[in-house]
């Protein structure tokens, strides 16, 4: 389990050593305020595989499918600078009370997770735009034709908000 825990935290070090100077694309929701209003119909754009920079300048991949129910699998890898797979990411996109939630749980190279069992983090959707969610510290948003950011605020100690800004482009089906 301290083994777990230890390289959870060399990884949460890898990511905070790569985050731009100050968030710009993502929001943060105030206390008390209403969540937004969307259905996965908002999020039908993502569907589909994406791939493109990600940290410290890898190779990325988000990959979305159709959903099922009321919910959209999803799957993240980030690759280190030499090909290998520096961390992925499970996810589910799911409608709930009228909104939508983003759940997802870390995974190291050797397939150990970063939250605990029974764990993961949740966002919570602040507002819905064409071709645009925000959620509380995540954001996914159209950029130019078949292009995709992807930003997460990170916990820092720094004083201003941190973000890793990912750059993807929809991959072509074969």
């Amino acid at each position: 389990m301290i083994m777990l825990m230890i390289r959870a935290l060399g990884a949460l070090a890898v990511l905070a050593a790569a985050v731009p100077a100050a968030a710009q694309e993502t929001r943060v929701a105030v206390p008390g305020e209403a969540t937004g209003t969307a259905t996965l119909g908002d999020a039908a754009w993502l569907v589909g595989a994406w791939s493109g920079e990600g940290i410290e300048g890898a190779e990325a991949h988000e990959s979305w499918l159709v959903p099922s129910g009321d919910t959209m699998v999803g799957l993240f890898v980030q690759e280190t600078a030499a090909g290998g797979i520096m961390f992925s990411e499970h996810m589910y996109l799911m409608e709930q009370d009228g909104s939508l939630v983003v759940k997802l749980k870390h995974f190291n190279p050797d397939l150990t997770g970063w939250e605990d069992k029974d764990g993961m983090i949740t966002f919570r959707l602040i507002a819905a735009e064409p071709c645009a969610l925000y959620f509380n510290a995540l954001t996914y948003r159209c950029d130019g034709e078949g292009g995709m950011v992807v930003a997460v605020r990170m916990k820092s100690p720094k004083p201003e908000p941190q973000e890793l800004v990912f750059r993807f482009k929809r991959q072509q089906t074969p």
